[in-house]
């Protein structure tokens, strides 16, 4: 049968609804932290707390149709089924039905209601070994449905077994996995675990309240149910793949580097709207969930690059995932569409000034080992080339270009080569010692050292500058700083206390510029132009004929000897911990970054 994404998801919540379940609806596709993830990876994921015995406010059946992120297959992503983000089919049993009722209900809704052909399915049930019997349970059930014999077959525990690993006293089980043909394979599109056991020290015990869990994936089963091989066709990419046919006037399936990277574009995209416009949305940064975001991000715009399109593909493809795809399963998106789109925006930009001259970058070390290959065989026959991107030429173009050191190796295997990670390992590591090298007090700016953390602060220093120059009155001035890997302390003249929403609004502020991840740019210009340009000078007296000078976009213009972070991004989350008198006239914050 063919059936659209839209459809298959209203089947699929209508079903279990007929069978008393309660749909409970997608959480946050982020990690709340309880769970040791940075991402939902599993539709289960989020139930684990009432799969381990605490009562649902909604009650013992439920289902929903549930998004997840998953990035350890990221490299697979081009081909024809691997995806970042997709979404599982899931039900739920907290204690109330168990293996009669799932196996019957799993069976009714593939073959009446979906119409998969009985006899072409394939189902796996535990072997059973010495902690845990065979399940024969569970295959007399299917049997009993009408399933041949020889289509069941009993698999070892790393195949049809569930548990936490290296946990103790919570629930684990067997499960039943189903199967059905695709192409000549036979592939997985869903399972049954069963939690009828408790995990102990020495072995298992029986449960006495016994949990089902359901898993079936969405995307896979809109293929089997129109007849595709490839993930891409169904209805979830088909707009966005006839977008990108459109921008680069090139056809999908044509050539084969050109459909991958209309995958890779389309995939990490619809990954990019889903995390940024998730209830707990995150930004682009260079830390944690961010970071991964910032790469997503990042690498769709090569591949666009590829294609012969600009990074404005991004936005067009975002609009359609937004208004086309998922306006009525993710209505957040509908209301988040703008600030979706902007903060898109600013990542595509910002990445794009940094590819241009990074790219050139790489090029001159590809043409370099090109040469040193070339030479060393007119004097050489049995010279073997060199194939290795050094660890110094790695790490330069990292801490001068912004490259991730994943990007350099993408390239790096697109041209056959390799990159010394040891090298850039060593390399970043002599970085951070130079950092710290200089004693205590010697460094400039109030830091008490050069750690990566104190530079961080005293690049906050110049955002609170300028934060309060905004909110309080453009004649605010730094009268001195203090700053160590713990803490900022920032004086400044203002003649009276600062109300409690003046910090409040001077805090959001600069956290806003860090969220925007502004890069900070350094320059040397003479002492007039720099005041032609508007650059603050703190202390006028301190500076020569030449000065430095460090900008964060238009917000924030000093003349500084530095050292900075490379962007704002990098700083985490600013939180004004004190204001305090100084002295007459001087205000003092002491904030943190966190």
């Amino acid at each position: 049968m063919k059936i659209t994404s839209k459809e298959l998801r209203r089947k699929w919540i209508e079903f279990y609804e007929s069978k008393g379940h309660t749909n409970i609806g997608a959480v946050s596709l982020i990690g709340d932290g309880t769970t040791g993830v940075m991402f939902n990876v599993a539709g289960m994921q989020p139930l684990m707390p009432y799969l381990l015995g605490k009562a649902h406010p909604k009650g013992k059946r439920l289902c929903n149709v549930q998004g997840c992120v998953r990035l350890i297959d990221i490299e697979s992503v081009g081909d024809a089924s691997h995806f970042t983000f997709f979404e599982m089919m899931g039900n739920w049993s907290l204690g109330d039905y168990f293996k009669k009722e799932k196996t019957a209900w799993s069976f009714e809704f593939l073959t009446e209601v979906l119409g998969f052909d009985r006899d072409k399915l394939r189902v796996t049930v535990f072997e059973g070994d010495g902690a845990a019997p065979r399940d024969e349970e569970t295959a007399a059930l299917l049997k009993d449905l009408g399933i041949a014999p020889e289509h069941i077959s009993y698999l070892p525990k790393e195949d049809n077994w569930w548990e936490l690993e290296g946990t103790v006293g919570t629930p684990c089980g067997p499960d039943n996995e189903w199967f059905y043909p695709l192409g000549d394979d036979y592939v997985e599109i869903g399972n049954d675990v069963y939690m009828q056991y408790k995990k102990t020290a020495t072995g298992y015990e029986p449960l006495d309240n016994k949990n089902v869990d359901t898993g079936f994936g969405f995307d896979r089963m809109l293929l089997f149910l129109n007849g595709l091989s490839d993930g891409y066709e169904t209805d979830l990419f088909a707009s966005a793949i006839r977008k990108l046919e459109d921008l680069s006037a090139k056809r999908y399936g044509a050539d084969k580097e050109d459909t991958r990277a209309m995958r890779i574009v389309a995939d990490h995209t619809r990954t990019s709207v889903m995390l940024i416009g998730d209830a707990n949305g995150i930004l682009p940064s260079n830390v944690g969930a961010g970071y991964i975001l910032r790469r997503l991000i990042r690498r769709a715009v090569r591949y666009c690059r590829k294609l012969g399109v600009d990074s404005g593909a991004l936005l067009s493809l975002a609009k359609i995932f937004i208004e086309e795809v998922y306006p009525e399963a993710y209505p957040l998106l509908l209301e988040r569409e703008a600030y979706i789109l902007d903060e898109l925006k600013k990542e595509t930009d910002r990445f794009e000034a940094t590819l241009e001259k990074g790219m050139k970058e790489f090029e001159k070390c590809v043409q370099g080992i090109a040469r040193k290959n070339e030479f060393m065989k007119k004097s050489d026959p049995d010279y073997r080339d060199e194939t290795v991107i050094g660890g110094k030429q790695a790490f330069h173009l990292y801490d001068t270009y912004g490259f991730p050191a994943e990007l350099t190796e993408e390239l790096a295997a697109e041209r056959g080569l390799s990159v010394d990670k040891e090298g850039f390992g060593l390399c970043f590591k002599e970085h951070q010692e130079k950092s710290r090298a200089l004693e205590k007090g010697q460094a400039k700016g109030g830091l008490e050292s050069r750690s990566d953390q104190a530079v961080r602060y005293h690049t906050a220093t110049h955002l609170l500058n300028a934060a309060l120059k905004k909110v309080l009155s453009p004649d605010c001035n730094q009268k001195g700083s203090n700053i160590n890997d713990e803490r900022m302390r920032f004086d400044f003249n203002f003649d009276r206390p600062m109300t409690e929403d003046e910090i409040s609004q001077v805090e959001n502020l600069v956290n806003e510029k860090i969220k925007e991840d502004i890069p900070v740019v350094y320059r040397e210009m003479s002492l007039e132009e720099a005041r032609k340009e508007n650059f603050v000078g703190v202390f006028d007296s301190k500076y020569g004929e030449t000065v430095k000078t460090y900008s964060i976009g238009e917000f924030s213009k000093e003349m500084c000897g530095g050292p900075h972070a490379k962007s704002t991004g990098e700083l985490g989350r600013f939180r004004i911990v004190k204001e305090q008198s100084s002295s007459a006239g001087v205000r003092r914050i002491k904030a943190v970054l966190e």
